[in-house]
């Protein structure tokens, strides 16, 4: 039986990573330890062209990751945690891949090929005293901050859980204070460890 065939019937001619149906393709894992069906995946056109093109991710096309990276089937999970690893600057992506388990032979698969975009990255944010920040770490205000545009003051304290980092700008982070969704200066923060 080949590859396509034995992909077909195990992803039930879906895509395993969003679920679309029609114009399937399969799709290597790098780095795989195995052959075959084992190291391939079945996608669909969409999701292969955000693979492709590395310099253009659409975020929100991977929210279905939701779901697929809970798949049974380890070249499913592996490329799962390597799109949520590239994409964890985003946020949501870093929350997911803290709920995701997997075997460790299966973790060291996704360590091996991931392509470390994220650490490529030449902005580095750092807190107040130099700490270096990350998307989902928790920081807390060590100053009054009146927030632009609303009479919103957020006072000295205040501890802001799951920041997202501005990709272009190393002073700039995001995260909620009181609901609502703001933009802090990295100067004014001082990292929590968790």
């Amino acid at each position: 039986m080949n590859i396509e065939r034995v992909l077909q019937e195990r992803s039930g001619s879906k895509c395993e990573l969003c679920g679309a149906e029609g114009s399937l393709l399969v799709y290597g894992v790098p780095a795989s330890p195995t052959v075959g069906a084992e190291a391939s995946i079945f996608i669909c056109k969409t999701c292969h062209d955000q693979l492709a093109d590395d310099a253009h991710p659409d975020p929100n096309h991977w929210r279905c990751l939701n779901d697929s990276m809970w798949s049974p089937v380890p070249a499913v999970q592996v490329q799962s945690w390597r799109i949520l690893h590239r994409l964890k600057s985003e946020g949501w992506p870093q929350d997911l891949l803290d709920m995701m388990y997997m075997e460790a032979a299966v973790k060291e698969w996704a360590e091996a090929g991931s392509d470390g975009s994220d650490s490529s990255n030449s902005v580095v944010h750092r807190d107040s005293n130099g700490a270096v920040l990350e998307a989902g770490d928790s920081v807390v205000l060590i100053k009054d901050l009146k927030v632009k545009g609303s009479s919103l003051v957020a006072k000295q304290g205040t501890a802001v859980r799951r920041i997202s980092l501005d990709p272009d700008n190393e002073k700039y982070i995001e995260g909620k204070v009181d609901g609502q969704q703001i933009v802090i200066i990295t100067d004014f923060v001082k990292k929590v460890s968790s």
